[in-house]
């Protein structure tokens, strides 16, 4: 758990500079300031609590929206003048309707591992839409015997061209194959975060 006494209030004048980043994607999804007082009311009530330097008061982050930050767990730097807290968000972070706050990137590419996360969420989203909607609500209509299918022919397909040593074969087969294991988890009522844990304990 956090050691209070390790921050340096001194060093940041009072005004600990908070990174919030997603849990479960990683994104980061805005920078805060937290007072002692806004850390404390973080601590023991597990939501993110800031102090507003505009507003000069400690402001719960959702207190008006309902978007709050769920503190998953949290982290000093080595200078101990810096906070990172993991965090689940419920609903959108920035007051733009965005995920983050941080969305506009140079090349306007999310990160790898941020838009797999998010083409997870949309291929769940498709679970129950109608089956002329798209491919995904199709697959899912035709149900499970049939998506598992799907990830039998890709695996396979996957393997060949790995076999052959085709790199563009390789790559699109095992694309096909990552969206339809994706499409059978959301179906088990499972997802990717499941398996993580599982190669966590494995790993361990």
């Amino acid at each position: 758990m956090l050691n209070l006494i390790e921050i340096n209030w001194q060093k940041v004048d009072n005004l600990l500079p908070v990174i919030i980043q997603n849990a479960t994607t990683c994104e980061v999804l805005m920078l805060g300031y937290m007072n002692q007082e806004a850390l404390q009311k973080t601590l023991s009530e597990k939501r993110v609590t800031f102090f507003s330097r505009t507003k000069n008061r400690l402001w719960t982050k959702g207190e008006t929206s309902g978007n709050f930050l769920s503190v998953v767990d949290m982290s000093l730097d080595c200078d101990n003048d810096t906070l990172l807290i993991l965090v689940n968000p419920i609903g959108e972070t920035c007051h733009t309707g965005a995920e983050s706050c941080f969305y506009q990137f140079e090349q306007k590419e999310q990160p790898d591992w941020i838009f797999f996360s998010k083409l997870e969420r949309l291929i769940a989203s498709r679970k129950n839409a109608d089956p002329e909607s798209s491919y995904t609500a199709q697959l899912y209509a035709k149900g499970t015997k049939r998506i598992a299918q799907k990830v039998g022919e890709e695996g396979v397909e996957t393997a060949l061209a790995a076999t052959v040593k085709d790199r563009h074969e390789t790559i699109c087969e095992a694309a096909d194959l990552a969206y339809h294991l994706t499409v059978l988890l959301q179906d088990a009522g499972l997802s990717w975060a499941d398996v993580i844990r599982k190669l966590k304990a494995r790993h361990q």
